[in-house]
């Protein structure tokens, strides 16, 4: 900043501090009796036994008390314990020195290093590109997944849910598509995750090859709601400075369910009414906040893929639904073909890219609608042709099904080291489908 700059921020700078004292601690949250302050604002807390003072953000008041809920564990606390107002929201700090880094919610290194210099500050929260200005989306992605390139084209800057279960293969996708996509950056948020599958994605699924071009975003299970909340706001963050850099940027998030249980344990601590299912009505106003601020800008894009964990293979629960809404498309992993050993589980049937008739020529959206009216077909009639009740001659779509079925499964399957560009992959799906009857 210049010295010009500089001078011009002295008259609105506070010479004092301003402090409160804790009250009492309910729950989740943390009452103070002071300091002037708003929603959104960063405090510390200072334990009397002259520790490390804790980081906490204020999200409510109720009467004149000030409701605080902290960014770490709070066993230090206690009554009467100062509180100061930093008068700032929390900011990272992003830059091109953070690929390759693992952080923590707050932007911090997790391994304990420093942050490299020549970083910029960037404020998690921001408003979403102003739609009038969003570019439209008519480029696909080459992402190296035939069943996603081929039949669920996928544009730069769409956004993209991934509905599973729990152990279908979220993780395995996401990390094909960080080792195979064509993105320049990978940002990748891990929120809710157990501690155990932080080291494991990083090491096993990801690689040297997958972390040369990514930013891991770190808040596991253990930590506090606000800190997994913190966490995807930080990676959105930081994939926004990257998209403001004019990087194509892919930003993958596991998982919004996650997201959407930590707001929903804030709303619960500071008084809101559950109602669909637990979730407090913030739950719903934060989940389009957070996934409008990815897609298109005039500067680059940001494609945003979000995993959704559905319980009980649940397609229409709260989170779900809501999500699908907002979102330009999903891709649904199904138990039933995971069980069958068909990787990638991706059931073509029920899942959708939004935008996938404007991103490909007329010759691939034929083939593509074929291999689906052939699947299709055979799964309608797979239980009479299993039992042997189907006669062969009585129907020519389902014997061409059955035919085909063979090269529907070859081509929907695809192990984790193989990896096709969107043009093979367009090629190899006209050869086999393009004919249709």
């Amino acid at each position: 900043m210049k010295a010009a700059d500089l001078l011009q921020e002295v008259p609105s700078l506070n010479p004092y501090k301003q402090y409160g004292k804790v009250t009492r601690a309910v729950g989740l949250t943390i009452e103070s009796k002071g300091p002037r302050t708003s929603v959104g604002e960063l405090c510390y807390i200072h334990p009397q036994e002259k520790k490390e003072p804790v980081l906490a953000e204020v999200v409510g008041f109720k009467d004149k008390y000030v409701q605080l809920m902290p960014l770490k564990q709070t066993a230090e606390i206690s009554p009467g314990s100062l509180v100061e107002a930093t008068r700032k929201p929390l900011q990272i700090k992003s830059g091109h020195g953070l690929i390759g880094k693992v952080i923590d919610g707050t932007g911090q290194p997790l391994d304990g290093s420093v942050l490299p210099e020549g970083l910029s500050p960037v404020p998690t929260e921001a408003e979403p590109p102003n739609p009038l200005l969003r570019p439209r989306i008519n480029e696909p992605l080459s992402l190296g997944i035939k069943a996603i390139d081929g039949l669920l084209t996928i544009g730069k800057g769409q956004r993209i849910g991934i509905f599973a279960g729990s152990g279908v293969g979220k993780s395995t996708i996401l990390s094909m598509l960080t080792r195979y996509s064509e993105a320049e950056v990978n940002v990748i948020a891990l929120i809710g995750e157990r501690g155990r599958e932080v080291k494991d994605f990083i090491e096993r699924d990801l690689g040297e090859e997958g972390m040369k071009k990514s930013v891991v975003v770190v808040a596991t299970s253990d930590q506090p709601a606000l800190m997994r909340i913190k966490g995807a706001m930080t990676a959105t963050a930081v994939a926004e400075y990257f998209r403001d850099q004019g990087k194509q940027v892919n930003l993958m998030m596991d998982s919004v369910t996650r997201f959407a249980m930590a707001q929903r344990e804030i709303g619960l601590a500071v008084g809101e009414p559950p109602t669909t299912k637990g979730y407090t009505p913030s739950v719903f106003a934060m989940l389009p906040k957070l996934l409008e601020r990815s897609g298109t800008s005039q500067a680059g894009s940001i494609t945003a893929f979000y995993t959704v964990l559905v319980d009980g293979d649940d397609l229409n629960e709260p989170i779900a639904d809501a999500v699908r809404g907002i979102l330009d498309g999903h891709l649904v992993l199904d138990r039933k073909l995971a069980d069958k050993g068909h990787y990638p589980a991706i059931n073509v049937l029920q899942s959708i890219s939004r935008v996938m008739e404007e991103l490909v020529d007329e010759d691939h959206q034929k083939a593509a609608d074929n291999l689906r009216r052939l699947l299709s077909t055979y799964m309608e009639s797979e239980d009479l042709i299993n039992i042997g009740a189907y006669k062969k001659g009585s129907s020519k779509e389902i014997d061409k099904a059955i035919k085909m079925q063979p090269a529907i499964n070859q081509f929907l399957q695809q192990d984790t080291s193989e990896v096709l560009t969107f043009s093979e992959t367009r090629k190899a799906l006209i050869e086999q489908f393009g004919k249709g009857e």
